[in-house]
């Protein structure tokens, strides 16, 4: 071997290169790729494991028990660190490697840098058909790892050491790049996984990639600012992008300085703190009545960085104003341009500062300052009639919960949660601190991601407390990182919600003419209902032969003790709480679009096509 080559397999040489990657922003050095997550079989286990063991002093490595809880943990360990620093996933062939498209799908809906690793194939076709290898009679270089393509930013299979080159460093650069981020797949033969090669040693040298700032064009910028100062009832609506860019401060001086209220998507809530006069909570479907009353009403929306899902726009019918007009700040042309808008192209905290710049002395009106603070103040009375409980010694509600935690929680504490009927009351009530504080995966609203996320925030951010709000519905999903949580010695906290069946959908079966039918979970009849007393099921039980301390409360006192001891913890620590499935919360503001039968011979299905009818006449497209 010469002085300028170093022999490797294809897997040490990708695992080493992968140590020697960094990101830097605003002069701050991260390393890109934190650790690897891993499960072992064939595919992986001789190529890829090999190589970290083989390397294990500069690539840590964590052992998960479900593939797809592995990128759930690297997602939400990427979204804690504003994706200046990412985690790899391995896996062997097959099922190990199809496990990771759910997982995928949630990273790059949601703008998460994530890269996947699994095993395939041998490129040489010298086993062929192997186990777990699925045959395609007319494309014979089709894996079940090709799945793995739509949900990701960028995709390659390694058939030969030296593509690894050019591969890997485009990988590194959609996985660095803000505007392009999200799952990246590199498919490794297992053949190819194990071949030597003489690699160049540059391709071992620390490698930093720059995540840029994109500044406004000028000539955006000048008709952005026309565009502020010519609006009556502007309304910012702050998504993820304000996270990710760490831009809390400049829309905090933004909005300090023009007196525009800000309302937030799931991944934008804690742009501002919830106790900021211009901070209005959440907006949509789920957002808050003060929030939707405005949005109605504007003239002008200013969007940073959001994507508008269907919840935000309450599906096209919450921008009702005749005239209303968008501009949209965001790092990608893609999400600028939607609903009609005029852009700014750029970086979230760059274009904030700068329109601020260019809007120097405007301020809004002081009776429209007057209406929404008048608006925030009547929702603060709802969020405290949500969280009281008047009786300690009842069986508590679900919002008697979130007020127990608020109560508990300081300004640095991480509460995440995904799915089920938690998103729609968090995003109405829970009052966020800081911009961590608040981690909801709404994007993909993926069940059986809180756990393996708490996993991966904790590690991202040790010394942290970090609580995963978990419904029993979720649980039942993916329980099994918990395992992961007591190996590694993380003191993740859980509060794990007992109402017997699916909540969220039950709801929204009711509303839509379903009848909440198989939302329950009770015993099945032989008319094919679902009724009679619950399972017999104790998932506090379940969490405890995992691993976890359980903590079990029964009223609303209980579950105030138990919240502040699980806080405090050491270990991995469950508060168990069977609720009073009474709904408490406040009812959803705006519309959201879930087609109803249009026609059905059972009344309500009936009556709630006729709501379907009435409502969606106000769904407009804004060209």
């Amino acid at each position: 071997m010469s002085a300028a080559t170093r022999r490797l397999t294809t897997a040490q040489a990708l695992v080493r290169f992968l140590a020697a990657q960094y990101t830097e922003r605003d002069g701050v050095r991260h390393r890109l790729i934190a650790g690897t997550w891993g499960i072992f079989g064939h595919g992986n286990v001789a190529g890829v494991g090999q190589a970290l063991v083989e390397y294990a002093g500069v690539m840590p490595y964590h052992q998960g028990r479900n593939e797809q809880s592995m990128v759930h943990a690297a997602a939400a360990h990427a979204r804690q660190l504003n994706r200046l620093s990412a985690q790899a996933v391995t896996t062997s062939i097959g099922p190990g490697a199809t496990n990771l498209v759910t997982g995928a799908a949630l990273a790059t809906v949601n703008r998460l840098p994530v890269l996947l690793l699994p095993g395939d194939y041998f490129a040489s076709h010298a086993a062929d058909p192997l186990l777990q290898q699925l045959e395609h009679p007319v494309e014979a270089d089709v894996s079940v790892n090709d799945t793995l393509r739509p949900v990701s930013r960028y995709f390659d299979r390694i058939t030969r050491p030296e593509a690894l080159i050019s591969s890997a460093l485009n990988a590194v650069r959609v996985l660095a790049d803000p505007a392009e981020t999200g799952a990246v797949t590199l498919c490794l033969p297992q053949d190819v996984q194990a071949e030597a090669f003489d690699w160049p040693e540059e391709f071992f040298a620390d490698r930093v990639w720059r995540v840029r700032r994109p500044a406004p064009d000028p000539v955006e910028l000048e008709a952005a600012a026309k565009a502020v100062r010519a609006a009556r009832r502007p309304l910012i609506v702050a998504g993820g992008g304000v996270h990710h860019s760490e831009a809390e401060e400049a829309l905090r001086d933004f909005v300090d300085a023009t007196g525009i209220p800000v309302s937030s998507t799931q991944a934008g809530k804690g742009s501002l703190r919830h106790d900021h006069p211009a901070d209005l909570g959440g907006i949509g479907h789920t957002g808050t009545a003060v929030s939707d009353q405005l949005a109605r009403t504007a003239d002008l929306v200013i969007g940073v960085g959001t994507r508008y899902s269907d919840f935000t726009t309450a599906s096209g019918t919450l921008f009702a104003d005749p005239d209303v007009r968008f501009l949209n700040l965001n790092i990608t042309g893609f999400d600028a341009h939607k609903l009609g808008a005029r852009t700014l192209v750029c970086d979230a905290r760059t274009g904030l500062e700068a329109l601020a710049g260019s809007l120097a002395g405007h301020r809004v009106d002081a009776a429209y300052e007057g209406e929404y603070a008048a608006g925030k103040e009547r929702w603060g009375q709802v969020v405290e009639a949500a969280y009281r409980a008047d009786d300690e010694n009842a069986v508590p509600t679900q919002t008697q919960v979130l007020g127990a935690l608020d109560a508990v929680v300081g300004d640095a504490d991480v509460v995440i949660n995904a799915a089920g009927s938690l998103p729609g009351d968090l995003h109405k009530l829970w009052r966020a601190r800081s911009p961590r504080q608040y981690h909801l995966e709404y994007g993909y609203s993926c069940m059986g991601y809180e756990i393996p996320a708490a996993i991966g925030v904790q590690q991202a951010a040790p010394g942290t407390p970090v609580w995963a709000l978990v419904g029993d519905g979720t649980y039942l999903m993916m329980p099994t990182e918990i395992v992961t949580a007591v190996q590694e010695r993380l003191p993740v906290k859980m509060v794990l919600i007992q109402n017997h069946g699916y909540a969220s959908i039950g709801g929204l079966s009711e509303e839509t003419g379903g009848e909440r039918y198989g939302t329950a979970y009770r015993y099945r009849a032989k008319d094919g209902t679902f009724t009679g007393a619950p399972l017999p099921v104790d998932l506090a039980a379940n969490a405890a032969s995992l691993g976890m301390d359980v903590l079990r409360a029964k009223t609303v006192r209980e579950l105030r003790h138990a919240l502040a001891e699980a806080r405090g913890a050491e270990r991995p620590t469950c508060v168990y709480v069977e609720t009073d499935p009474a709904p408490t919360a406040p009812p959803a503001e705006a519309w959201w679009d879930v087609p109803v039968a249009e026609v059905a011979s059972r009344e309500a299905a009936v009556r709630a096509r006729e709501r379907y009818d009435a409502q969606v006449t106000g769904r407009r497209r804004h060209l």
